[in-house]
């Protein structure tokens, strides 16, 4: 194939540069089909009918309050064991890069019509108590050096986060993330062994899991249009998942830390986090796949077989080194 230079001669790089644009505009055209097609409008109303309006200032014991200025924080200070601290740092630094996410979200779903931004908008206005409430509990219990977790905070927000997805990417990824959430944020509440946290946790894990729904069943509509490309999305994201804490200073030991404590590990991230979806878009089950996604199925199917695998080992050694240490102990 030829094209023309300005001479009138024809060269073979003009045809592959359209042939470029052609598949870009084509790609483009296929996303803003598939987000056109998500039910969204429906499933927004349903979100704000169930949705339970809620005050961070109700939830946090403001009487143990003392200045900062005339007491500063010192190590003794915090009622919550280490690994609570991590858990709450964790969790909390995550939750304050919410600019990101509003841009990312915005990016992944802006081509949808008013219900699409909507939506974009409620979510983000949900999400943005989630770090109010955290961290004034931190904060008025001195539970966690404030100046380290403000540092924490800039850090984090100036590294920002971003995660290149098409829309249905977008959908699988934000399903998988928010029940990871949901699961973190309750194990982090309970293993405070403060009711207070515990009770703020819980009702930060609340707004989570409706998100998770909301995207978990945009999703579902979309595997009745394109059950293929569905398959496909889901393969990637479960294949490259990681948390959006990822870019935290020493997050993977602090990862560890809670993984060790059961706060979050790899059995509950195979056990509790990616079979429930899975097995409710009935991933396994379906029938009419093409050859890509069939191909894409078969190597999810493998990489939970490993996933399983690795969970059990982690399982026999954690088990075993805690019965090392209990003897070492006695």
């Amino acid at each position: 194939m030829k094209t023309r230079n300005v001479r009138g001669e024809r060269h073979e790089d003009d045809v592959g540069c359209r042939d470029e644009r052609g598949d870009l505009v084509a790609r483009q055209g296929l996303e803003e089909a598939h987000v056109a097609q998500v039910p969204v409008a429906r499933l927004l109303d349903r979100h704000v009918g169930v949705a339970k309006e809620w005050f961070p200032h109700d939830y946090i014991p403001y009487s143990l309050g003392r200045d900062y200025d005339k007491e500063p924080w010192t190590p003794d200070q915090p009622r919550l064991t280490g690994v609570a601290q991590t858990a709450f740092e964790v969790n909390l630094l995550t939750e304050d890069n919410l600019p990101s996410y509003h841009r990312l979200i915005y990016k992944i779903f802006s081509k949808g019509d008013g219900a699409w931004k909507n939506w974009v908008n409620r979510w983000t206005a949900e999400e943005g108590r989630h770090a109010i409430v955290i961290r004034d509990y931190l904060v008025v219990t001195r539970n966690i050096d404030p100046v380290a977790l403000e540092r924490g905070r800039m850090q984090n927000v100036m590294s920002g986060y971003d995660h290149d997805v098409n829309v249905l990417q977008g959908l699988a990824y934000t399903s998988f993330q928010e029940l990871a959430t949901r699961v973190s944020h309750q194990n982090t509440g309970r293993y405070s062994d403060d009711p207070v946290a515990d009770k703020i946790m819980s009702r930060v894990a609340l707004d989570e899991n409706l998100h998770m729904v909301f995207y978990r069943d945009a999703l579902a509509a979309m595997l009745e249009i394109a059950p293929s490309e569905v398959v496909t999305a889901i393969t990637r994201e479960v294949l490259t998942f990681e948390m959006p804490g990822s870019a935290i200073a020493g997050f993977v030991r602090k990862a560890a830390r809670m993984a060790d404590a059961g706060i979050y590990d790899l059995r509950i991230h195979h056990d509790d986090i990616l079979w429930p979806l899975l097995r409710y878009w009935r991933i396994f089950e379906r029938t009419g796949l093409d050859a890509e996604a069939e191909h894409d199925r078969d190597r999810l199917h493998r990489f939970l077989d490993k996933l399983d695998a690795s969970a059990r080992i982690y399982e026999e050694r954690r088990a075993a080194r805690r019965e090392r240490e209990s003897s070492a102990a006695k």
